[in-house]
């Protein structure tokens, strides 16, 4: 059964001052001429009564009572439920069963091909509509409208915000035309074609080689090692109109097709309309079987207690050590049981034991960065176990034999029951989470849920069964248990292992077979030793601070409460989200505490201020102390703040606020998390020159902030000369500055939580002004008229980059206008998007995006970026021009604004239904009350435009200067003129 994720949450609200329900009239006048609900007639396919449902054939899983399925005669099969999360919301997922792995060698590539043009043009949607069409109904692309293709299933993705019959009838005519009749001719394989070739072609580069060719190692002789969904340049190339049309006949049919849909309406409702439109689907031809994906088999004459198959070691100079080994079993369809569960959690428990043991030797200054143990059920091809580790350094034997003698020590005695314990407190609080939170997870999520079942053959189960069928089993979760499944999880028919270095000397596929088969000796060192840590035994913060004032802010039930000390709270105590609490603390600088030689350690700190320990509490001992807790600790630099962070619940929010509260009043210096993360961070530097991306990950900031030293990444000088001691002197001073603002949203005891907040931040002791000095350093934006930036990378030679950037502004002031530019930017998005798929074959990767820094006065941008073809990027900057001029020049069509404020106005809406956004949007205003009152508006300001408006901001931003163009080309490219 799959295993329910975390929700999206959901809060019922009257706010008349939003207009959340605003009625639609355009829309409902463009699909007026659908069949009115009332006249569906009611769904005959339903599997009622005594009759098992389709996917709980086989097993005797509780059936999730809340989902109806239906199987009509010819083939197709569909899911329905009732979800009100968030409101008015429907999720429809179309699942056709046949991806990569269902391609004949030549077809390769064709599954994913035949996604493009499936939404190019089809029975009912002329060519290029289906995007507008879906933005006219409020769906965002990319967001709310979407497709994948995997090696065994492709799925078309539709969220439908404030969803009507009338719009849902609508919907399912255009799906059902898409999946039975794409039309298929040389004009939409034209255009299709370059998008394909250009998502392979962004896909491309060091990391892309190292995938092929470990897939190729891992899944030799299966179709797997030859079948990935971007297909092959030569097989996309000689696709033609009627060899893909063959492919849609032999695989696009009723019996292959799933329809799920989750929402908020009737499920009768969504299986009627299921059946009206894919009733009558007819395949043509008869039907094919699926080909077989092989079995993974050890080569003639292997060892059978150890039997090695393929070793491969890959060089790529740019990308850190990795090594990774898997042991093997072929893949079978299962009967999903009671029994089958239970014995996947044993072996989950088996695997978090062994994980938490390589994650302490690591910690200890081991020979590797991290390690990792993980089965999984990869693509219907193979049932394995892989075991992953990155050396610090060359002596890459010693990083496995190291890795490889935990496991032999985990294989050779059962571990302790605390330690069993543990693990099982940690999945038994996840697994009750999930189950107060049944009531608001989100429509999609649960659609999503059915699809993975039906890619892993296995059923769906209510968060009742997971975790009754896991507390029923406690009697199961011995050392013996424990113990038979991790040796048959290291029980397979062949292991293979791949090997990447950037150094081609340090090992070969002879050296690598002979590491592997190596006897180890098995070290217990690192088992943990039973040690009980509570809460109660930790000291006190300091004296209870003292409430100055408390009341409401003005806006629903939050309110403000502000102790003697100056730290502010803004609490919303409300039951909408059941065993959920959000808590984000604010204090400091952010960004602008840093000079340019103190900049290296922001790095650092975001890696390992955590893990350096709070009071008493080492990183083991937190790990310890939060075990079977609900508890995070996110840390964040952001433009004028830090922040931590975290998702828990009411019975863990008092020692949540105490762990954040210790880490400000009582910081611990641990020098092991330091280290570990300047050995990551050297690691890694080298592999961002290997892409375009890359590239602009590491100097895109560096460059828009006119190349102010405090924004660049630390070079691996710069990483080799940081010490613990130095990291302690630049963030020892930092947590000290600034107020403190602590935000609680979701259902905790306010009282209790006041009184908690009166022990924790109440008592810090007062804070240190920030110098005027850091409040002074602001961002810049590059002068006007600088000549194209040009960086190189290292990567392959049809890959590169463009940027245009016009700075904004930032701050509380402009907020309103800020959000108008959210539709401004969205309008040139559409705009660059069309031109460079239609002009240069482009995929997705065109995209614009506008920022506006709240917490300090200026640093924001609209910025336009795409991954292209390095002769591609002087069109890109001219068609940037272009749309900023167009759009200062005359004012966009009312069409054109619709398809933007239309999906923004409903991302929202929706978003607008969860405490998450409530936190976001009331952040800071425990010190600038402006910001309570902007909320009032801030729907309309994302939704509600005019196109002269638009046109106005385009000729205060886009063209009051030139935008600053940065491109990234491989080396020794020269296509850009006028660089420097």
């Amino acid at each position: 059964m799959t295993f329910p994720t975390g929700a999206l949450r959901r809060i019922s609200l009257a706010l008349p001052f939003l207009l959340l329900t605003t009625p639609l009239p355009a829309q409902e006048a463009a699909v007026g001429k659908s069949v009115a609900a009332s006249a569906l007639p009611a769904p005959t396919a339903l599997q009622t009564g005594g009759e098992t449902p389709w996917l709980y054939e086989d097993s005797d899983i509780p059936q999730d009572k809340d989902w109806l399925f239906g199987k009509m005669d010819n083939g197709v099969r569909y899911a329905v439920r009732h979800n009100g999360v968030p409101p008015g919301q429907v999720s429809i997922r179309v699942l056709m069963d046949a991806g990569s792995l269902h391609e004949l060698d030549h077809e390769q590539g064709y599954a994913h091909l035949l996604e493009h043009m499936v939404f190019r043009q089809s029975k009912y949607l002329g060519p290029g509509e289906a995007i507008p069409t879906f933005q006219r109904l409020g769906a965002t692309f990319g967001y709310d409208t979407n497709a994948s293709t995997t090696p065994t299933q492709t799925v078309y993705q539709m969220d439908l915000p404030e969803a009507t019959p009338a719009k849902l009838d609508e919907i399912f005519k255009l799906l059902s035309g898409m999946m039975r009749e794409p039309v298929f001719n040389k004009a939409n394989l034209a255009a299709d074609l370059p998008i394909v070739l250009a998502e392979k072609r962004e896909r491309g580069g060091a990391a892309s080689r190292v995938e092929e060719a470990t897939r190729k190692t891992l899944f030799s002789g299966q179709r797997l090692a030859i079948r990935l969904p971007i297909g092959t340049e030569e097989t996309l190339n000689s696709a033609t109109p009627e060899t893909i049309r063959a492919f849609h006949d032999r695989w696009y049919r009723p019996e292959n097709a799933i329809v799920v849909v989750a929402g908020d309406l009737d499920p009768k409702l969504f299986a009627s309309m299921i059946e009206k439109y894919f009733g009558d689907w007819k395949g043509k031809g008869p039907r094919t079987a699926p080909p077989a994906f092989g079995d993974p088999v050890a080569p003639a004459g292997a060892d059978p207690q150890f039997p090695l198959g393929e070793t491969a070691v890959l060089v790529e100079p740019d990308l850190p050590r990795s090594l990774t080994y898997a042991v093997m079993r072929p893949w079978r369809p299962v009967k999903d049981t009671i029994v089958y569960n239970e014995g996947l959690m044993l072996d989950s428990l088996a695997q978090a034991i062994i994980n938490r043991r390589l994650e302490a030797r690591a910690r200890a200054g081991g020979s590797y960065l991290y390690a990792q143990v993980y089965q999984e059920d990869v693509y219907r091809s193979t049932d394995a176990t892989f075991v992953t580790v990155a050396p610090l350094s060359q002596d890459w034997q010693s990083a496995l034999a190291d890795v490889r003698a935990v496991i032999a020590d985990a294989l050779a005695e059962p571990p302790t029951q605390e330690e069993i314990d543990r693990e099982a407190a940690e999945f038994d609080v996840a697994l009750a989470s999930t189950l107060e939170q049944a009531s608001v997870r989100a429509g999609s999520e649960l659609a999503d849920n059915i699809v993975e079942a039906v890619n892993i053959r296995e059923t769906v189960a209510a968060p009742d069964v997971v975790l009754n069928v896991f507390r029923n089993m406690r009697d199961k979760m011995t050392p013996a248990n424990i113990l038979a499944h991790t040796r048959t999880l290291f029980d397979g028919d062949v292991v293979r292992s791949v090997y990447v270095t950037p150094q081609g000397e340090e090992a070969d596929a002879a050296a690598l077979r002979t590491a592997l088969s190596q006897s180890v000796d098995a070290d217990g060192t690192s088992r943990l030793a039973a040690q009980t840590i509570s809460f109660d035994d930790l000291p006190k913060i300091g004296k209870p601070g003292t409430i100055v004032s408390e009341g409401p802010i003005g806006l629903l039930e939050i309110e403000q409460v502000n102790f003697a000390n100056g730290a502010r709270a803004i609490l919303w105590a409300n039951d909408a989200e059941p065993g959920r609490v959000a808590v984000k603390v604010r204090f400091g600088a952010g960004e602008r505490a840093f000079t340019a030689d103190t900049a290296p350690y922001k790095l650092l700190g975001e890696m390992a201020l955590v893990g350096s320990g709070v009071g008493e509490l080492g990183q083991e001992e937190l790990d310890r102390i939060t075990t079977g807790r609900k508890m995070g600790f996110d840390f964040g630099i952001e433009d004028g703040v830090f922040t931590f962070d975290a998702q828990t619940r009411s019975a863990d929010l008092a020692d949540q606020l105490y762990l954040f509260a210790a880490k400000l009043g009582m910081p611990r210096w641990d020098a092991n998390p330091v280290l570990r993360a300047k050995a990551a961070a050297a690691l890694t530097y080298e592999s961002f020159g290997t892409s375009p991306g890359g590239v602009l990950n590491r100097d895109l900031d560096y460059y828009l902030n006119d190349a102010d030293a405090r924004f660049a990444m630390p070079t691996p000088e710069q990483i080799a000369a940081m010490t613990p001691e130095q990291f302690r002197t630049v963030w020892e001073p930092l947590l000290k500055q600034g107020p403190v603002e602590v935000l609680i949203f979701g259902e905790f005891d306010r009282d209790a939580t006041v009184r908690t907040l009166a022990e924790t931040f109440g008592a810090l002791p007062a804070r240190e002004p920030i110098p005027a000095a850091t409040l002074a350093r602001m961002p810049a934006f590059p002068d006007a008229g600088e000549p194209i930036r040009v960086l190189n990378h290292r990567g392959d030679p049809d890959q590169a980059a463009a940027v245009v950037s016009w700075p904004t502004g930032g701050g509380v002031a402009d907020l309103r206008e800020s959000r108008q530019l959210e539709i401004l930017s969205q309008l040139f998005n559409n705009r660059l998007m069309d031109v460079m798929r239609e002009e240069s074959g482009a995929s997705y990767t065109p995209q614009v995006g506008a920022s506006w820094p709240v917490d300090i006065d200026t640093g924001g941008q609209i910025t336009a970026l795409g991954q292209i073809k390095p002769e591609d990027v002087p069109t890109f900057f001219a068609a940037a021009d272009k749309i900023a001029s167009e759009l200062a020049a005359s004012p966009p069509s009312a069409d054109e604004l619709e398809r933007v404020t239309e999906p923004l106005k409903q991302l929202i809406s929706r978003a607008s239904t969860g405490n998450s956004f409530w936190l976001y949007q009331l952040q800071g205003a425990s010190s600038d009350p402006r910001r309570i009152a902007l909320m009032r508006s801030l729907l309309n300001d994302y939704s509600q435009t005019t196109p002269e408006r638009m046109q106005q901001l385009a000729q205060k931003y886009l063209a009051a200067r030139p935008g600053y163009k940065l491109a990234v080309v491989p080396e020794g490219t020269a296509v850009v003129t006028g660089a420097k």
